[in-house]
């Protein structure tokens, strides 16, 4: 039996917007970055559009408070921006006022906060504060998205959800993941152990990647590892980002896209468009989950 391929509808659960020309300048990418330079809503559209792109949700690449309302300013004017995942700091000092300000906002989906700008999940969940703020987070019907994939991360994960049950938890960058020699085995046991709690989910935004020749291509070198997150996520919990543009180091949208779309070819049609369109609505919608 051919596989076939999705052709539906798409909402792109991961994209970064930026724009380095602001008199402030950007946190990242920083100068000499070939991304560095505007990457807007019309920038993106441009090249989503055409393949049934129909919605998308930004999630903030600067660590910058003020930037929360630039991301929300820009996503007001282009209605097919279904809304973004913040950046705040629950350690700062000014987070609970920051997040009240954001949460009657409807295009606030939520957080994301990982091992990036200097923060460490694992350590900082422990300093006074940090745990209130996030049950802050999950009493708005907001949930957190984690950057980026690696074994202390998960762990650090895990003792999140232990401590907070009631927090929705996106684990972005799924399936790639930064996994030293030795502790792959350990890594896999914490991925299993999280995708056992009904609060977890997988975005799929880093599925490609680079061989000795460039972009693999061949989807029988995905089949494995995609397997094992679809087992043990789930058709329900298991769904779509782009990480455009940040995924152009690796290939051009339209080939991204399409290589994702082979890699799910063999999934039945409501499945695929499970994958595509309707979880990333039902993961992001405010107070999902909630009693």
């Amino acid at each position: 039996m051919p596989l076939t391929a999705y052709s539906g509808p798409i909402i792109d659960s991961h994209l970064h917007l930026f724009d380095p020309r602001r008199p402030e300048g950007i946190p990242w990418p920083e100068p000499g970055n070939r991304l560095y330079a505007a990457h807007l809503p019309t920038d993106y559209w441009a090249l989503a559009a055409p393949h049934n792109v129909v919605g998308a949700i930004a999630v903030e690449a600067s660590p910058w408070r003020d930037d929360n309302r630039w991301l929300l300013d820009i996503l007001r004017s282009e209605p097919r921006m279904l809304g973004f995942v913040g950046n705040l700091d629950p350690l700062h000092s000014s987070f609970a006022v920051d997040l009240d300000a954001l949460v009657n906002e409807p295009l606030f989906l939520g957080l994301r906060y990982g091992n990036l700008w200097d923060r460490d999940l694992l350590q900082d969940q422990a300093r006074p504060g940090f745990i209130d703020g996030l049950r802050q987070l999950a009493a708005s019907g907001r949930g957190l998205d984690s950057a980026n994939p690696n074994p202390r991360l998960i762990k650090g994960l895990l003792q999140l959800s232990d401590r907070l049950p009631e927090l929705r938890i996106i684990i972005d960058h799924l399936p790639n993941a930064q996994v030293p020699s030795g502790e792959e085995a350990a890594y896999h046991a914490d991925l299993l152990r999280l995708a056992e709690r009904p609060n977890l989910f997988a975005k799929l935004a880093e599925i490609p990647q680079l061989g000795p020749q460039g972009l693999i291509t061949d989807t029988a070198f995905y089949n494995d590892r995609l397997a094992v997150l679809w087992e043990a996520f789930g058709e329900d919990r298991c769904f779509f980002g782009s990480d455009w543009p940040n995924s152009d180091h690796l290939a051009d949208f339209a080939t991204t896209l399409g290589l994702v779309k082979r890699c799910v070819a063999g999934k039945p049609e409501a499945v695929q468009a499970k994958f595509f369109l309707h979880n990333a609505v039902r993961i992001y919608t405010p107070n999902h989950g909630a009693p």
